[in-house]
C-alpha cells in the first residue's frame, strides 16, 4: 500500500508563498517527497496532463491558470498516498472543502464566483484522484532519475 502520487502547487500557491507551509502539512502526516521540480508548465504540455479536460468549456480558463508562473511538481510516496493526499488537499472547490484542508485554509474560490469571472478556479493544487491516475501523471512529469529512494524517521513508526 505504499503509493506514490502527483501533486502540483499552482502557480496561485507559488505566488502567494505556501509552498512551504503546503509541503510542511504532507511532511507532517508522514509522507516523504521523493521528487520536486519547479516547472513553467507550456501550453501543449497543459494539455498532455489536463488531457481529459481538453475539450470542455472551462479548459481554457485552466490553461491560462497553470501557465501563468511557475508550477513546484512534487512526487509524494506514502501509505495510501493517492487517497490520503487527496483527504489533504480537500475538494476541488475551496468553498465546499472542510476546515483543515489546503484548499479551504488557503482558498476560498468557488465555482459560482469563477465562472461568473470566466476564468479558472484557484484552488492552489493539483493532487492525482487515483492510482492509475498517479502512475500516468508521475511518468508524465517526472523521469525515473529524478525520483529518489530514502528512510525518512517517519517509516520507524508505519513499517
Amino acid at each position: 500500500m505504499i503509493e506514490k502520487t502527483l501533486v502540483l502547487l499552482k502557480p496561485d500557491a507559488v505566488q502567494r508563498g505556501l509552498m512551504g507551509r503546503i509541503i510542511t502539512r504532507f511532511e507532517d502526516a508522514g509522507f516523504k517527497m521523493v521528487g520536486m521540480k519547479m516547472v513553467w508548465v507550456e501550453k501543449e504540455f497543459a494539455k498532455k496532463h489536463y488531457s481529459a479536460h481538453v475539450e470542455k468549456s472551462f479548459y481554457p480558463g485552466l490553461e491560462t491558470m497553470i501557465t501563468e508562473g511557475p508550477v513546484l511538481a512534487m512526487v509524494i510516496e506514502g501509505l495510501h498516498a493517492v487517497e490520503t493526499v487527496r483527504k489533504i488537499v480537500g475538494p476541488t472547490e475551496p468553498k465546499s472543502a472542510l476546515p483543515g484542508t489546503i484548499r479551504a485554509d488557503f482558498a476560498h474560490h468557488s465555482y459560482e464566483y469563477t465562472d461568473k469571472q470566466g476564468k479558472a478556479i484557484k484552488n492552489l493544487i493539483h493532487a492525482s484522484g487515483n492510482i492509475e491516475e498517479a502512475k500516468q501523471e508521475v511518468a508524465l512529469w517526472f523521469k525515473p532519475e529524478e525520483l529518489h529512494s530514502y528512510k525518512t524517521v517517519h517509516e520507524v513508526h508505519v513499517f
